[in-house]
């Protein structure tokens, strides 16, 4: 029940900051991949994981083991198109996040925007820092300098957003993919872990595509990209069922890279 309350709160932070400008510029959110461009990997020869690796990975949580790094950075995209249940009425959204963390000096900083229809609201953004304990949250131009607001908002991760996948095995290639030397391991929908993806009765998921990009020298995912088709679904905890399109792409970047954090403009 708590951490039904959790991730709800949140989802809730991420999905309902204030409409406006934040004291940020545009240069600060990150651009969504191009779903035409997103082959961007370079493969080398087909080959088995390494030991440990070659039977199955399991990262429900898709940032997993990322606090055992000093640094690095993410983006998450969330992007929903297709129509209210039962309806004609077309309804989209599409959320952006992108994440620096910093072990060594225990910060981290978040910048997300938010466009479309999100639990009724539209075009949000925020931006998100911690500094050892003391969070900052800018929405609206605006500083929250502490409260639960801040708090949850400097902690949403990528695996409380878009989950992950619970069971994934080897499919005989690696390749290069940002900077690291990672492994494509395959799942089944029955094995992903989707927390803002819930059915309503009668409802339906299916995988079109996904693809899991293990980096076994760090154990760590370093891409998670997937397509679903739903029907009947309850999408980021609004209040009525859609049929459509769920695409979720997730890429971790500069591993063991210690990114200088400092407090938000607008702080």
């Amino acid at each position: 029940m708590y951490r039904s309350l959790v991730v709800l709160l949140l989802l809730l932070v991420f999905f309902s900051a204030c409409t406006g400008r934040r004291g940020q510029t545009v240069e600060d959110i990150p651009t969504p991949a191009s779903f035409e461009g997103l082959a961007t990997a370079q493969y080398l020869t087909q080959v088995a994981p390494p030991q440990g690796f070659r039977e199955s990975v399991a990262f429900p949580e898709i940032d997993a083991n990322l606090n055992l790094l000093a640094g690095g950075h993410y983006t998450v995209y969330l992007e929903f198109d297709g129509v209210f249940s039962r309806t004609p009425r077309p309804t989209e959204a599409t959320a952006a996040a992108e994440v620096w963390f910093n072990q060594v000096g225990s910060s981290r900083r978040i910048v997300a925007q938010i466009t479309g229809e999100m639990l009724g609201r539209e075009d949000n953004n925020f931006e998100a820092v911690r500094l050892g304990p003391d969070p900052f949250l800018v929405q609206n131009g605006e500083c929250l300098k502490e409260g639960p607001d801040a708090q949850a908002a400097v902690s949403l991760r990528a695996g409380t957003l878009i989950g992950g996948v619970k069971q994934a095995v080897p499919a005989a290639k690696k390749a290069v993919i940002n900077g690291v030397e990672v492994y494509l391991y395959t799942f089944a929908t029955a094995d992903l872990n989707l927390p803002s993806v819930q059915l309503a009765e009668g409802g339906t998921i299916t995988a079109s595509s996904g693809e899991l990009w293990v980096a076994p020298e760090h154990n760590v995912a370093v891409r998670f990209y997937v397509n679903l088709d739903v029907t009947n679904a309850i999408i980021f905890g609004r209040a009525l069922p859609v049929d459509g399109t769920v695409i979720i792409r997730y890429d971790l970047y500069d591993i063991g890279q210690i990114t200088n954090i400092s407090v938000p403009n607008g702080c």
